[in-house]
């Protein structure tokens, strides 16, 4: 144009300013769209946090319930055990025996030890263990054979009668309510077996805080009693002591804690020659250890079969018996034995080391007419009747061989306490039940029989015959 206008350049720079404009505009798209994305991804974490903060609360909730929960049964927990504490006496009554003056009472006898032990264990607890609550229980139990120890101390001149010792556990037991006095019948064992077991049952129960434990007669615990290594487990329990402790239960005195109730139980072995304490010398034959021992003799010491009670103790059976009549220092002499009663031919043995009694043929009216007789086994088959004149089994009558033979099988019915590991060459009662057939357990007289279970069904075939 001639007026100077140039249309180009101003289109030109318009176009540059659009595009100037354009690129503006782009850019704060770009910008728009940055900050868009940046506050989804923003809001998207915003919501996850939400939602774990959700979560987290919702644990910690359910945690400080189930902590709760927790808190609570525990609290139940604790109470149920501080509710029910106990105190287990454990006594192996064969062997810890009640004093005489308790004995020989009966029935008022055994509620007067029961006083007296739940006396002497209350005070004993109280001092051991401060902490235990006030309303603690003390359960007794006492396992003994009651038929045999009521003949010891009968034929001992503790009591009068074997029945006493029952009227005596019939007191003990009805006295408290969980005192218990429990007849195990006889029996290898069966004491030892049932007290071991309730030990290992109670040893670890969190109810139960301590255990006394009597069984100072019988070196078979000691066994029981090594195999703990726990400490707190070994604080737990205290030996009681009656008669002095044993070789091997003396020596673990340093271990486990001891105590001892002052006239309760008797300190010494029951004495069964009284009258041989008042200046006799008991009857021997061959040697000590050859003389004869009843069935429950040796109850005091199971442990060791060679071990006699002392007929010289001084025992509460002693100091009750009154001076023996003046003929009891010279008794008259008793007629002695057939010699050939006292043979001795060995012991027959099977291929398992148990003892085989040889088999023997009666007549049943015999039998019938020499047990009449009441003559003394002892006497007659072994020569050694340690009660002499005083035995309540006649020893002047003068039987025949066929029945000496006759008294060997009638004498054979009584089990021997050694069972099939006797090694009495002149022992005259039974090792094996002579009605079981071999191999079998049982007889015809199921649980009744007299005989242990492991004096049944023994293999009769003779392999060795030994002499000792």
């Amino acid at each position: 144009m001639s007026n100077g206008y140039d249309m180009d350049t101003d289109t030109n720079r318009l176009r540059r300013y659009y595009e100037e404009l354009r690129g503006t505009e782009h850019a704060k798209n770009t910008l728009i769209e940055d900050i868009l994305q940046r506050l989804d991804t923003v809001t998207n974490l915003y919501e996850q946090e939400k939602l774990d903060h959700a979560r987290e609360s919702r644990f910690n909730r359910q945690v400080q319930l189930e902590q709760q929960s927790l808190n609570s049964e525990l609290r139940k927990a604790r109470a149920a055990v501080e509710r029910d504490q106990f105190v287990l006496v454990l006594i192996d009554g064969d062997g810890m025996i009640f004093e005489e003056y308790l004995l020989i009472q009966g029935e008022a006898g055994g509620k007067e030890a029961a006083d007296k032990l739940w006396n002497c264990v209350k005070d004993y607890v109280h001092q051991k263990l401060p902490d235990l609550p006030s309303d603690f229980r003390i359960v007794t139990r006492i396992y003994a054979n009651l038929k045999g120890l009521g003949d010891v101390c009968s034929r001992s001149g503790i009591l009068s009668s074997p029945s006493q010792l029952e009227d005596f556990a019939r007191g003990f037991t009805g006295t408290k309510q969980l005192f218990d006095f429990i007849d195990v019948g006889s029996g290898k064992d069966r004491a030892d077996d049932k007290i071991s077991e309730l030990f290992k049952l109670y040893l670890h129960n969190s109810h139960c805080r301590h255990i006394l434990f009597g069984c100072s007669h019988d070196n078979g615990y000691a066994r029981l009693l090594e195999d703990i290594s726990d400490r707190p487990v070994i604080d737990s329990v205290t030996l009681l002591e009656g008669v002095p402790f044993e070789r091997e239960l003396a020596a673990l005195k340093s271990k486990y804690e001891t105590t001892r109730f002052n006239g309760l139980f008797r300190t010494s072995k029951v004495n069964m020659y009284p009258q041989y304490s008042q200046g006799l010398a008991p009857p021997t034959s061959q040697s000590q250890s050859s003389s004869y021992q009843s069935p429950y003799q040796n109850l005091t010491q199971r442990s060791s079969t060679s071990a006699t009670l002392n007929p010289a103790a001084n025992t509460w059976a002693n100091a009750a018996i009154a001076a023996p009549p003046t003929h009891m220092a010279s008794p008259p002499p008793t007629p002695k034995p057939q010699s050939s009663s006292a043979r001795i031919h060995g012991i027959q043995r099977n291929r398992f080391g148990e003892r085989v009694d040889p088999i023997m043929k009666y007549d049943k009216e015999e039998v019938n007419r020499v047990r009449k007789i009441k003559m003394c086994n002892v006497h007659f088959l072994r020569g050694d009747c340690p009660y002499g004149d005083e035995c309540t089994h006649t020893h002047f009558y003068k039987p025949n061989k066929n029945e000496i033979q006759t008294l060997k099988f009638v004498a054979r019915g009584t089990p021997c306490r050694f069972g099939t590991a006797c090694d009495d060459e002149k022992c005259i009662y039974g090792h094996n039940c002579p009605v079981a057939k071999p191999g079998a357990k049982e007889c015809i007289f199921g649980d009744n029989c007299r005989f242990d279970k492991d004096m049944h069904g023994v293999d009769s075939k003779v392999v060795k015959t030994t002499k000792v």
